[in-house]
C-alpha cells in the first residue's frame, strides 16, 4: 500500500522587517521613566516625615480625589478590595442581605459581598457593553425581588459607566442603594457626572494596573454622606473612632502614606493619560474598520466578521482602562499573538456564577448565557498611555494576518 503524502503545512509569514520587536499589554516602565525623579522625591518625603501610616499625605489625596469625583467624601484604604467592602458596608449592607450584581468581573466584586455577610444575587450582562444589564436587573425584580435585598453593585467593566440612568430608577422604585464599582473607572463619566459620585458610595482601586496606580496596593471610597464617610474611617481602623476604643469590628484596611504620596505624583496626569487612552481607542477602532475586520452586530455574527467591537454608551466617557474585543478562536488567536511577543488578557475567563466558590448559590452553565459567551471570547488588547500608534497598527496587522 503506498504511502500517504505528508501534508505540507501553510507557510507562516514572517513578520515585516519594521515591526516591532515586543508590544507589551502594559507598560508600567514608560510611565516611570517620565515621572522617577518626582515619585522618588515624594517617597523621601514620607520617609523624612516618618508617618507612614494615614496621615498627612492620605488626607491630601483624600481631598484631592473627592475634588476630582464631585464626590464631598473620599476615604482612603489599603486595597480596590478593601474599598469594595467598606462601601458595602457604609450603603447598609448587612448579615442576611442580598446584593444585586453582575457575574461578569473580578472576584472581588463579589466576594467583597459575602465578606459583609450577604449574598450576592447575580444577573446577566448587557450583550453590547459587558456590563450589568439594567433592563434585567429590574425585571428580575419585578418578577421575583431577592429576600432583603439592600443594594445594587453595577461594575464600571473596563473603564465605561453602566447605564446609571436606568439604575436610578431602580433605586428609586425598589428603594435600595447603589453602590458603584468603580475600580476601573477613575476618570470615568456618565451625562456628565463623574464616576464616584453617583450612587451613595463608590470603590476605586489603586492596584498597579490601573488608570491611575500606585506602587503597591491601594484604594478609596467616594460618598457624598459625611455620616458613611466617618463609619468608614472607623471601619478601617478595627472600628476603633480613637485609639484602644473600639464601637465594633472593623479590620485593618488602612492606606500607606507611601501609597498617597505616590498617587499624588500621578494625579495631576489622570486626564492627559485618559484622553491618550481615548485615542488609542479610536486608533484601534480605525484600523480593525479599515481592515474589514469588524462588524457592528452586537448579537453573534454568525461568522460575517471575525471580531466584534464592544458598545458605547453615548451618555458614558470611557477611559478605557482595557480595550477589549470579542473574537472568533480567541485561543488560538491570542496563542498566535503570543508568538510575536503581542500581548494580551482575557477579562475574564470563567463567569463568577461558575466559581467553584460560588457552587452554594446553585447557580449552573445555561443560566446567565451573554456572560458565559463573553468569557469564550473577550481579549483585552495591549492599552497604557504610552502606546504608538505603529505599535497598534502592528496589534491590528497581526489579528488582520491571523484570520486572512
Amino acid at each position: 500500500m503506498p504511502l500517504k503524502s505528508p501534508v505540507t503545512p501553510p507557510p507562516v509569514k514572517s513578520p515585516r522587517q519594521n515591526a516591532p520587536a515586543s508590544v507589551p499589554l502594559l507598560d508600567l516602565r514608560r510611565q516611570y521613566e517620565g515621572l522617577r525623579e518626582e515619585a522618588l522625591a515624594a517617597i523621601a518625603r514620607v520617609c523624612d516625615s516618618q508617618s507612614f501610616i494615614l496621615g498627612p499625605e492620605v488626607e491630601a489625596l483624600e481631598r484631592e480625589i473627592a475634588t476630582l469625583t464631585g464626590a464631598a467624601h473620599a476615604v482612603g484604604c489599603a486595597s480596590g478590595t478593601e474599598a469594595l467592602w467598606l462601601a458595602l458596608v457604609a450603603a447598609g449592607v448587612k448579615p442576611g442581605d442580598s446584593v444585586i450584581t453582575t457575574a461578569f468581573s473580578f472576584f472581588a466584586s463579589a466576594s467583597a459581598i459575602v465578606r459583609a455577610g450577604a449574598t450576592p444575587f447575580f444577573v446577566d450582562v448587557d450583550p453590547g457593553t459587558l456590563n450589568l444589564d439594567a433592563t434585567l436587573v429590574g425585571r428580575s425584580l419585578r418578577a421575583k425581588r431577592p429576600e432583603n435585598l439592600r443594594a445594587i453593585l453595577p461594575v464600571h467593566l473596563y473603564g465605561q459607566c453602566a447605564n446609571m440612568d436606568k439604575f436610578d430608577r431602580i433605586a428609586q422604585e425598589f428603594e435600595v442603594a447603589i453602590v458603584e464599582d468603580a475600580a476601573q473607572a477613575i476618570g470615568a463619566e456618565w451625562s456628565g457626572r463623574a464616576a464616584g459620585s453617583l450612587g451613595v458610595t463608590a470603590a476605586f482601586s489603586f492596584y498597579p494596573t490601573k488608570n491611575l496606580s500606585a506602587y503597591g496596593d491601594a484604594g478609596i471610597v467616594t460618598t457624598t454622606c459625611p455620616r458613611m464617610a466617618e463609619h468608614m474611617r472607623q471601619l478601617r481602623n478595627h472600628g476603633s473612632p480613637r485609639r484602644y476604643y473600639h464601637d465594633e469590628f472593623g479590620w485593618n484596611g488602612r492606606m500607606d502614606a507611601i501609597q498617597a504620596a505616590v498617587l499624588r505624583v500621578k494625579l495631576p496626569h489622570i486626564a492627559e493619560w485618559n484622553r491618550s487612552r481615548q485615542q488609542h481607542a479610536a486608533t484601534y477602532d480605525q484600523r480593525f474598520a479599515e481592515s474589514g475586520l469588524t462588524s457592528k452586530q452586537v448579537a453573534p455574527n454568525n461568522g460575517k466578521a471575525p471580531v466584534r467591537l464592544l458598545a458605547r454608551s453615548p451618555q458614558a466617557t470611557h477611559v478605557f482602562h482595557q480595550y477589549v474585543i470579542r473574537a472568533q478562536r480567541r485561543d488560538e488567536l491570542r496563542k498566535f499573538l503570543a508568538d510575536r511577543s503581542i500581548g494580551s488578557e482575557v477579562y475574564y475567563p470563567l463567569p463568577l456564577h461558575l466559581q467553584p466558590a460560588f457552587s452554594y448559590l446553585g447557580l449552573k452553565a445555561g443560566d446567565l448565557p451573554v456572560a458565559e459567551q463573553a468569557a469564550q471570547d473577550v481579549l483585552a488588547l495591549p492599552m497604557f498611555p504610552e502606546l504608538t500608534e505603529a505599535e497598534i497598527g502592528w496589534v491590528v496587522e497581526s489579528i488582520a494576518e491571523f484570520y486572512s
